[in-house]
């Protein structure tokens, strides 16, 4: 993973970029006192760097139905490979634990943590019958799981998809 050098006007893009990605190149450049031609220069080197890596639509998980949000520690039964190497090896639960997550759909993230559990999965749900039927049905089926620890949000008091600009 390279580093890519950002210079302060690229910072300011990717600012605004953040906020509003459906800004026209137009009132990008505008807004960081560029001509068009330039401004979009250094929007596509970004894209090609992988800096910007996709434009979405952020949805809001409540008014789409989706009401519940909790936090899931997983720890699996093996921690490595059967050679003892600490990647995650092909045939491992752990590679098998991670392609299995992927056609989870109410697991909208997935991160290898270090501590006491392997995995913490967040997870979008439409209420606890909902969670209960995943955890019941998916989640504890997997054959690689050993415990599981779920946390619930109560309130959101800060969500952001805007990474700092330092």
């Amino acid at each position: 993973m390279s580093k890519i050098e950002l210079d302060k006007t690229d910072r300011k893009i990717l600012a605004i970029l953040q906020e509003d990605g459906r800004l026209s190149n137009q009132d990008v450049a505008e807004k960081v006192s560029l001509s068009p031609s330039p401004c979009l220069r250094r929007v596509k080197r970004l894209e090609e760097a992988g800096v910007i890596r996709q434009y979405v639509a952020l949805l809001d998980a409540d008014k789409i139905g989706l009401g519940l949000l909790a936090y899931v520690n997983v720890r699996l039964e093996k921690h490595s490979d059967p050679q003892g190497n600490s990647r995650i090896h092909p045939t491992s639960p752990r590679n098998d634990f991670a392609l299995s997550v992927a056609n989870w759909p109410e697991v909208v993230a997935c991160y290898a943590m270090t501590g006491e559990m392997d995995f913490l999965l967040r997870v979008h749900v439409e209420d606890m019958d909902h969670f209960s039927r995943f955890m019941m049905a998916t989640l504890l089926r997997h054959p690689a799981v050993l415990d599981v620890k779920s946390s619930f949000a109560l309130q959101k008091i800060k969500e952001t998809t805007a990474l700092p600009l330092v």
